[in-house]
């Protein structure tokens, strides 16, 4: 397993993440965290470890610069500026497809929270790069008219017991229908028992098996890699 520290250029800010390659990836998912998070996040490097032991690229990296987040965490105005995390996060999605290592690669983006709308503005942004999308307990609702702009198949994931964001998760998806003309629609998968975090028992568990089968199936890494 190839790990190493890099900085992502995102339209001229310099981002601190977290790449690691599997050995003869064929694919890469950028993590677009959302409320207050990091790239030292525990939850998203635990979920990214299941994604990599199943053969799968990832990049973690901060979608805000070190002053930001210092502001954030008092104000957190940031975290909420979904033009600016969509900005970066499709810089970096330009970043990993001219980068050496990356530049071959399927790319597909894991946004949570406020981060799943910067991920799909950006799949708008960028729809000849970004080859899949799922979204992990995630606000799609905020990524307003980008929504019917998005091309790459996108899973939905949300608790059982999130009630209002199963809502808004439906409201979205349905102004992604559009993606069954030219393909796989939104598919919006409900996960019994979990709350807003999926802390309950077993829950996470449920969540990355979904996502490494979606991803396995849209960015071309064979399931028999899976552990």
């Amino acid at each position: 397993m190839d790990k190493r520290e890099v900085v992502v250029d995102a339209a001229g800010e310099r981002l601190e993440g977290f790449l690691t390659l599997p050995p003869h990836t064929r694919s890469l998912v950028l993590f677009a965290h959302g409320s207050g998070s990091s790239r030292f996040s525990p939850r998203n490097n635990a979920v990214a470890a299941e994604l990599n032991d199943a053969g799968i690229g990832t990049l973690l990296f901060d979608l805000l610069t070190a002053a930001e987040h210092r502001v954030d965490e008092v104000t957190r105005e940031y975290r909420f500026d979904i033009e600016r995390l969509a900005r970066r996060l499709a810089a970096a999605v330009d970043w990993a497809a001219d980068y050496p290592d990356t530049a071959a690669l399927n790319l597909g983006l894991f946004g949570s929270s406020t981060g799943a709308a910067a991920a799909l503005i950006a799949a708008a942004a960028r729809p000849q790069c970004v080859k899949a999308v799922v979204s992990r307990g995630g606000r799609p609702d905020l990524a307003g008219a980008a929504l019917p702009l998005v091309q790459a198949p996108t899973l939905l994931l949300v608790g059982g017991e999130d009630i209002q964001v199963i809502e808004l998760n439906r409201q979205a998806a349905a102004q992604m229908e559009h993606l069954q003309r030219t393909g796989p629609g939104p598919q919006l998968e409900i996960v019994p028992g979990a709350t807003h975090l999926f802390e309950e028992p077993g829950t996470l568990a449920q969540v990355v098996r979904l996502a490494i089968d979606w991803f396995q199936e849209y960015l071309g890494d064979a399931p028999s890699q899976a552990v």
